[in-house]
């Protein structure tokens, strides 16, 4: 997971340094809106990378003030990359099923980071775990996202019809894999306590 994480933030680097890398789907989001653009894939980055090794409980446990800070730069991040997300979604391609794909999508990855956050200071650990995965599971759908465009392109699908699935599917199958996790774990997390 690291590794993707890592490699979808260099994609993420290379789109935002180097223009000829971008695709043409990517050209016209920078053309059309290009600070809402940059400001998303910025946030995006910094909170795919830090949440990789947030989630990571031995460096977690042996780097506690460290991860106290990166998690609040986490919060930042999400925050910059959820608001930018939320309004690049009502411009989003593929109309209406995309908008409330991708804008359901930011509204859930700031929620569930402020959850998490909130959780923290209210000193419940469990729940501040368990809020921080769903974020996560939801900062992870550039991955998804970025897994599924070249497979429907692939398989032969046309590109509206698949945008529009994906704008879904990279995001509602990560959350339903969390939260199985978070669910199955609870009783082990009431113990810890």
């Amino acid at each position: 997971m690291t590794l993707s994480a890592l490699l979808i933030a260099g994609y993420g680097i290379g789109t935002l340094a180097a223009p000829v890398l971008r695709s043409p789907f990517l050209r016209d989001l920078f053309e059309n809106m290009p600070n809402a653009i940059a400001i998303h894939i910025s946030g995006g980055i910094v909170a795919i990378v830090i949440g990789a090794f947030q989630v990571n409980s031995r460096l977690r446990s042996r780097f506690l003030p460290a991860h106290r800070w990166l998690g609040r730069l986490y919060v930042a991040a999400v925050f910059i990359g959820g608001v930018t997300g939320l309004v690049l979604a009502f411009e989003s391609f593929g109309g209406l099923v995309t908008h409330f794909g991708f804008g359901l999508m930011a509204v859930c990855w700031l929620g569930t980071t402020c959850a998490a956050y909130y959780a923290i200071r209210q000193g419940d650990i469990n729940s501040h775990r368990a809020w921080m995965l769903r974020s996560y599971a939801l900062t992870l759908a550039a991955l998804t996202l970025r897994i599924y465009l070249p497979l429907s392109q692939v398989a032969g699908i046309g590109f509206e019809p698949a945008y529009q699935a994906i704008s879904w599917l990279c995001w509602v199958p990560n959350l339903l894999v969390v939260e199985w996790i978070v669910l199955s774990r609870r009783p082990q997390l009431a113990d810890v306590v």
